[in-house]
């Protein structure tokens, strides 16, 4: 998230003309094309987000600046050339890395929250422990996971929280 990200399209000689169909999973979908015979681009319905990477004649692949959630989805590149037809699809997949909190409860108990997370983190702790774990989805399709610390024995001074997830792993500590 907040990225850039280029797609590429099947690079082809003598092209006549180019069309990126876009379907995002929320929103409505639009198109960026490009027309050989008159050497004009245009844009349907798109963000100022999304656009060509360089010339479309030259290389006709997508820029999407300043990724978010908003642009997942399916993106097509269509290519019209002399030597035939051509398709690409991509499936675009967002990763939002979580908010890490650690914090102790009225009851002396470390807490970890790893919040609006996509996918949804996963929390462990340094130190074997019963430990519990709840997640509370969002609107927006992230996920915040909330895990209480319970120690075996009440000498435990310090105590470690993990989150581990594809955007990124993170750790902090606590004394309780």
């Amino acid at each position: 998230i907040g990225n850039s990200s280029v797609l590429t399209c099947p690079p082809k000689s003598n092209i006549t003309m180019v069309t990126w169909k876009i379907s995002p999973k929320v929103g409505g979908p639009c198109t960026v094309g490009y027309r050989a015979d008159q050497n004009k681009t245009d844009r349907t319905n798109c963000s100022d987000s999304m656009n060509w990477k360089f010339r479309p004649d030259r290389d006709p692949a997508l820029e999407i600046r300043q990724m978010g959630i908003a642009h997942e989805g399916n993106y097509t590149c269509e290519v019209v050339a002399t030597e035939g037809n051509f398709h690409k699809t991509y499936h675009l997949t967002v990763r939002v890395p979580p908010r890490l909190t650690l914090y102790c409860d009225d009851h002396g108990n470390p807490v970890c929250e790893a919040a609006a997370g996509k996918p949804a983190a996963r929390i462990s702790w340094v130190l074997e422990s019963n430990s519990t774990s709840r997640e509370e989805g969002h609107d927006n399709g992230t996920v915040t996971v909330l895990s209480k610390f319970a120690a075996h024995s009440t000498n435990v001074t310090n105590i470690t929280c993990l989150v581990s997830h594809p955007a990124g792993n993170q750790s902090k500590s606590i004394a309780c």
